[in-house]
């Protein structure tokens, strides 16, 4: 068991008990007030966004103002506008995360971005998109993200085999997750065998937790068992981390990671409580374990800070009653994992998508006040 150290940021102790906190928010104001060189020093050691995330940004403030009246001057749409300022802000990000990047071995200090949610059922324009924003951003610490669709397959590994780092994000199923891991380790056996260089490649698998607590939850209750709330979400990451154990220890995931490469890890999203009966860090201090992420919104980074406790690697913990739930106990209660699962995979894109929408309308409205 990990004892408390006087002086460490429980963002620290997180990090020993192999679970490296990330932030999923970004903003431009962080760079100016120093923000998020300031949640570096507490122990934050990676980033994710998406477009809600740069929409709200975007909404919030007038540090975008200018940049975006240049661009749309120079007759660039709204699309290409929204990706200009996404890479102009991963990129600064990048930056104030390169010592992280260096000093874990590039296991750590990544940024992530998203390609066009409205290319995540195109197999081909999304891998386009990844190999356009690959050669735009210099930084060697960011990672492209791509959709877990089942169109999101090909250009997954087709991206890993041409040495670009990806997150892989929405994933909601145990069945999914096993085909991006598969999909990730057929691409880095073919940058392996071209001569790439291992150490400048990473990956991340992104997980989606609270979203399964939000939608079994009310068909529990009318099932009449209310007391299984709040469980189906950890009790199905806890064995979406036992299938990567099982998948990374693999014979021929073992002979590819003897040749340098790091593991795909796992990173838990959507880590923050929707219902507000449950505790604030139930999304994060039941998923600590080692080669995991965890990357929260800053709310729960600051709950984290404030009042976690993090002792024990939780994730490997009461493994056998998650899989009795998940096998068991929800399919008794009339609950078709699968088909919620593939649900939230649709909402998710269609979510994103709509961000994506209200994203372009935002910067619409600031180009049009600004001509």
């Amino acid at each position: 068991m990990a004892e408390s150290v006087p002086n460490q940021t429980t963002l620290l102790r997180m990090a020993e008990l192999g679970t490296s906190p990330w932030i999923d928010n970004i903003t431009r104001d962080w760079f100016e007030n120093g923000k998020l060189a300031e949640l570096v020093s507490r122990g934050i050691v990676g980033l994710t966004s998406n477009p809600a995330i740069f929409a709200a940004a975007i909404a919030s403030t007038e540090l975008y103002d200018d940049q975006i009246a240049k661009l749309s001057g120079q007759g660039m749409n709204s699309r290409s506008i929204a990706l200009e300022l996404a890479k102009s802000d991963i990129s600064r990000a990048a930056q104030v995360l390169a010592p992280v990047f260096e000093t874990t071995g590039h296991k750590d200090g990544w940024a992530s971005i998203e390609v066009d949610p409205d290319l995540a059922y195109q197999a081909g324009e999304t891998l386009s998109a990844v190999r356009a924003m690959r050669r735009a951003i210099s930084e060697p610490n960011v990672m492209i993200k791509i959709p877990a669709t089942r169109e999101g397959l090909g250009p997954i590994e087709e991206a890993v085999a041409e040495g670009v780092s990806v997150n892989v994000t929405l994933i909601f199923s145990i069945e999914r997750y096993r085909e991006v891991f598969a999909a990730f380790l057929r691409g880095a056996v073919r940058f392996l065998d071209g001569g790439g260089d291992p150490s400048r490649l990473g990956s991340v698998a992104s997980f989606f937790v609270s979203r399964l607590d939000t939608a079994i939850d009310p068909l529990l209750v009318q099932a009449g068992r209310g007391d299984l709330s709040g469980k189906a979400a950890v009790a199905q990451a806890k064995l979406a981390y036992a299938a990567f154990r099982e998948m990374a220890s693999a014979p021929e995931a073992r002979e590819v990671f003897s040749r340098g490469l790091r593991p795909q890890r796992p990173l838990f999203a959507s880590t923050s409580t929707k219902n507000p009966a449950y505790p604030k860090l139930l999304y994060v201090e039941s998923l600590l374990g080692p080669d995991s992420v965890n990357t929260m919104p800053l709310a729960t980074v600051d709950e984290m800070l404030s009042s976690g406790d993090p002792r024990r690697p939780t994730v490997v913990e009461g493994v056998a009653e998650a899989r009795r739930l998940i096998d068991e106990e929800l399919p008794a209660a009339g609950v078709d994992l699968s088909a919620v699962t593939y649900e939230l995979e649709v909402a998710g894109v269609e979510a994103f998508s709509k961000s994506w929408a209200g994203l372009m309308s935002e910067i619409e409205k600031k180009a049009g006040a600004q001509a």
